[in-house]
Formats: C-alpha cells, structure tokens, sequence
C-alpha cells in the first residue's frame, strides 16, 4: 500500500504569522500519525519561513512513523540531515527565495554532483530520493547517481487533471515504470489532492509514498484534520 506523508509546512507557516507556538507544530505531527498517516515530511528552508531548524532536531526523536526532510543541498542542510538521521532525505533544486519547488533536478548536468551526495547520505543510512519531471533521461540518470527513490514532481499532472486526465496521467505512468525497471523506488508529490489523487494512485499503484502538505492542511480546515486523513488515505487503498 502507498504510504501518505504528511508535509507539516503549512502548520509551521500559520505558527509563525503570531510568534508563539500555536499551531504547535510537535503536536500537529504527532496527531497526523494517530490519525493515520504514514509519514512526516518536512522542508526547512535557508530563511526558516515555516519549518524551522529547531523544528527538525525537535521532531526526531519523538516521531513514530518515517521521517522525510527535503530540501536542497547546502552545507547547512546536509549537516543538519547527518545529525538528525532521518529515514530519507528528498533533494530539490530549490533557490533559496522560491516560494515552492517548481521543477525537477537536471541529474545529468549535476551527476557528479549528486552522485557524491548518494554516497554521503547512504553511507550514514538514510535512503535518498532525487526531485525529478517525467523526462526519462533525467530519472536514467538519477539511477546512475545511486539514488535509492525518485520523486516525481506532480504539479504538471494537477494542473491538467481537470482538462484532459487521462492525457495528464499518461507522461507519469511511462515515468514510473522507468523507475521500476531501473530498481528505484517511486515517490510523487506536489499539487497532489482528494480531486486527483485517487486516480493517479489507479495507474500508479505501485508508488511507495506520496508526500502531501497545501492541499491536505487547506482540506482540513473544513473537514478536520482527522477525517482528512482519512480520506487522504481512502484514496489510496
């Protein structure tokens, strides 16, 4: 069964509008997990505009299920990775001022790049995942870094979902079995929501995780955080 991740930025960000600590984001992502969710993912950004640093050495070492930090690359993101050991790390090629991730990684052009940073994070025993779009040579190459899992960026399949799906869904089903022929594990996330998870989840049901943070915390707002998950989760059985 795939499992759902539930990214906890959006909790932070609301946290962080009024100082304090309310949303508590600790309790949030325990109640996720006792609610039903299969993972915890979080991106601590340079500029700590909603997951803080703090928040990610807090979390560790009081979460029950998989732990997911992502972000880019820097030097104060891999230490902060190696010190707290989470299940995986999911590198994006994020600038330091974007707003959300937007694009995969070009893993040929930064091969050796990545390559080091396979080794380095599976040395230490976390599993690694590589951000990438359903450009085939892209995932052929982030196989030839080492990566345990790929990513695949989902927005293009939201952003079409409600015009044509079935030409929206096609791009990531050839993507997937790409990956499964490579030996990889297979993630997805971004834009991914209760219109258009279900079926993505029918073509592709051998998707280990998806990670799901905007749509699932907006969801909650009218349905509870509970019974979101909930039906997050329905869409995926």
């Amino acid at each position: 069964m795939t499992k759902l991740s539930v990214n906890i930025n959006k909790v932070a960000t609301l946290r962080n509008a009024r100082g304090g600590n309310n949303p508590d984001v600790e309790k949030v992502a325990l109640d996720c997990e006792a609610f039903g969710a299969e993972g915890i993912t979080v991106h601590p950004r340079p500029d700590e505009r909603h997951i803080r640093y703090a928040d990610v050495l807090a979390l560790r070492p009081i979460l029950r299920t998989e732990f997911n930090i992502e972000g880019y690359p820097s030097k104060e993101f891999i230490d902060l990775v190696l010190k707290v050991k989470p299940h995986q790390v999911t590198l994006v090629p994020d600038a330091p001022d974007q707003i959300t991730s937007n694009s995969g990684w070009d893993t040929k052009n930064n091969l050796s790049f990545l390559t080091e940073l396979m080794d380095t994070f599976g040395e230490a025993g976390i599993r690694t995942s590589i951000f990438v779009g359903t450009d085939t040579e892209m995932i052929e190459y982030a196989a030839k870094a080492g990566a345990d899992r790929v990513e695949l960026y989902t927005e293009p399949y939201a952003s079409q979902y409600g015009k044509n799906r079935e030409a929206a869904i096609a791009p990531f089903v050839e993507a997937a079995k790409v990956t499964r022929k490579l030996g990889m594990g297979l993630n997805a996330g971004h834009d991914l929501s209760l219109e258009n998870l279900a079926y993505f989840h029918e073509n592709i049901p051998w998707v280990d995780e998806v990670s799901i943070g905007h749509a699932l915390i907006c969801d909650a707002l009218y349905l509870g955080l509970k019974k979101t998950i909930e039906e997050y989760k329905n869409c995926l059985r």
